[in-house]
C-alpha cells in the first residue's frame, strides 16, 4: 500500500520503513478515512457532539478528543475513531467531512482500508490451514505452477513477507534507491487511478522483477505477496476471493459494512472525502480520490470497512472465535527483523510491544491505499480493549514522516497505556 499503512512499513529489506505515502513531506496523504459508527450507540460518547444523556459517567473522555486532534492539528484534513475498553465504547470525529465545509467526518462511514486486507487475507489462509487443506510449510509453486515461482517459498513466507518476492507497487534497493512499480504514486497513480488491474498481472510483473533476497533470508514487506495469497485462496477453495471472504468472515461475524470491493470506484454509504496532493509540472496540485479502483492492491490492501466491523473482526480475531490457539499462536510470532514503527511481523498481523509500564504486548495492523485515505486497528491480545480508525488527507503540506508517528503515539498510548509513552 503501499503499506505499511500502508502505515505499515512496506518498503526496505529486513526492517520496516515509515510508509511510502506517509514519507513525503509535500504529499498530504495517504491515510484514513471515513468511518463509522454513525451516531453514538447508547453507552457511547461521541467526541463531535454532546455527551449522549445514555453515556455512562465519564465517557466524555476529553483525552481521547485532545488525542484525536493531534491528527488534525498535523495536518490530516479528518479523523474517526472508537475505542472499545473496560469504560464501554466510545467514538467520535474531529476535523472536515470535506473540504471546504465545516461538518465533520460521520462516525458511521465507510473508508478503504488499505493493507488492514491483509489481515482479513491471513486468517482466511489460516483457516485453510486448519482445515487440513494447506500447511504453512507447503511451497505455493506447486499451488500457483504456471508463475513459476521459487520453490522454496512456502505459505508461511507470504504471510510473513520473508518471500523476497519484488513489491510490484515499488520498493527501496538496498542502496536507498526507489525502484518503481505500478503506477502508484505521484501524478502517474492519479492519472491511473480508476484502471483495472487482475491479480495475475500484479504478480507477473513483481516477477519480472529480481528478487529482493532468497526466500527465506530477510524481511521485507511486499504487497505481491497477498496477491499471492489472494490467487491460493481461489486455487484451493474454487471460489473467488470474495466470496470465501464473505463466507469465512463477514457474514459470520455480521459485518454488513465491509466489501471487497473489486472494480468498483464508489464508497458506499456515508463517508468522508480524501484528497491527494501532488507534483504536476513543478506545481502542487489537490484531487479529490474519495474514488479509486483498488484492484491495484487485490488482496493486498482493496478492501472498505468500517471502525465498527474492524472493531468487530479484531476483538473476534484476537479472542479466538476465527482461529484454533495454535494457529492464533502462529500468527503472532513475529520476525526477527521485521522492527518497525508498528512492531515486529507475525502473519498477518504486527506485534508491538508496549512495555512493562504500559499494556505490554499489542496486536496492530494499520493501512492506506495509494491516496487520500488510511485505516488503524489495534487490539489487546484477548481481544477486549480495541481502537479502529480512520484518516483522510487533505490539502495541507506536511511533515507526515515526522507528524505521524508522533501523532499515533499518543494516541496509542490513550488507548492501551493510559498515557504513558509506548516502548518501540
Amino acid at each position: 500500500m503501499l503499506d505499511g499503512i500502508g502505515l505499515d512499513g512496506r518498503s526496505g529489506v529486513s526492517r520496516a520503513r515509515t510508509p511510502r505515502g506517509f514519507r513525503r513531506a509535500g504529499v498530504t496523504a495517504a491515510l484514513a478515512a471515513a468511518l463509522l459508527a454513525g451516531v453514538a450507540a447508547p453507552g457511547a460518547a461521541a467526541a463531535d457532539g454532546a455527551t449522549p444523556p445514555q453515556a455512562a459517567a465519564g465517557q466524555d473522555r476529553p483525552e481521547l478528543r485532545e488525542a484525536m486532534r493531534a491528527f488534525v492539528d498535523a495536518g490530516f484534513l479528518g479523523m474517526q475513531v472508537r475505542v472499545h475498553d473496560e469504560r464501554g465504547e466510545w467514538v467520535g470525529s474531529v476535523g472536515a467531512r470535506k473540504l471546504g465545509t465545516s461538518a465533520k467526518p460521520p462516525t458511521n462511514g465507510r473508508f478503504w482500508v488499505g493493507s488492514v486486507t491483509k489481515t482479513f487475507v491471513a486468517t482466511v489462509v489460516l483457516q485453510l490451514v486448519a482445515e487440513g487443506e494447506i500447511t504453512l510449510d507447503d511451497p505455493v509453486a506447486g499451488y500457483l505452477p504456471e508463475f513459476g515461482l521459487d520453490r522454496r517459498i512456502t505459505v508461511r513466507m507470504l504471510l510473513q513477507h520473508t518471500s523476497g518476492v519484488f513489491n510490484y507497487t515499488g520498493e527501496l534497493a538496498p542502496d536507498g534507491t526507489y525502484v518503481p512499480g505500478m503506477p502508484a504514486v505521484g501524478k502517474e497513480w492519479v492519472d491511473n487511478r480508476f484502471r483495472s488491474y487482475r491479480p495475475e498481472e500484479l504478480v507477473r510483473f513483481a516477477l519480472s522483477k529480481p528478487a529482493r533476497f532468497e526466500p527465506g533470508t530477510g524481511w521485507g514487506y511486499s504487497n505481491t505477496n497477498y496477491t499471492l495469497a489472494l490467487l491460493l485462496i481461489e486455487k484451493v477453495t474454487g471460489h473467488s476471493y470474495a466470496e470465501e471472504m464473505k463466507r469465512r468472515i463477514l457474514r459470520p461475524l455480521g459485518l454488513k459494512g465491509t466489501a471487497v470491493p473489486g472494480d468498483r470506484t464508489q464508497l458506499p454509504g456515508p463517508h468522508a472525502h480524501g484528497y491527494y496532493r501532488y507534483e504536476d509540472a513543478g506545481q502542487w496540485k489537490v484531487v479529490d480520490v474519495t474514488r479509486q479502483n483498488l484492484s491495484l492492491l487485490a488482496g493486498a490492501g482493496d478492501m472498505l470497512s468500517t471502525t465498527q466491523d474492524l472493531h468487530t473482526f479484531f476483538s473476534a480475531l484476537n479472542g479466538g472465535k476465527l482461529l484454533p490457539a495454535g494457529l492464533l499462536t502462529e500468527m503472532r510470532e513475529p520476525h526477527p527483523d521485521s522492527t518497525g514503527l508498528y512492531g515486529r511481523y507475525g502473519l498477518g498481523t504486527y506485534v508491538q510491544d508496549t512495555g512493562p509500564d504500559c499494556a505490554g504486548v499489542i496486536l496492530n495492523h494499520n493501512g492506506s491505499p495509494p491516496g487520500g485515505y488510511g485505516a488503524l486497528m489495534y487490539s489487546s491480545p484477548d481481544g477486549r480493549t480495541t481502537l479502529t480508525a480512520s484518516l483522510t488527507g487533505g490539502d495541507v503540506a506536511f511533515d507526515v514522516a515526522k507528524e505521524f508517528p508522533k501523532a499515533l503515539d499518543g494516541l496509542v498510548k490513550e488507548v492501551f497505556c493510559g498515557g504513558k509513552t509506548t516502548a518501540g
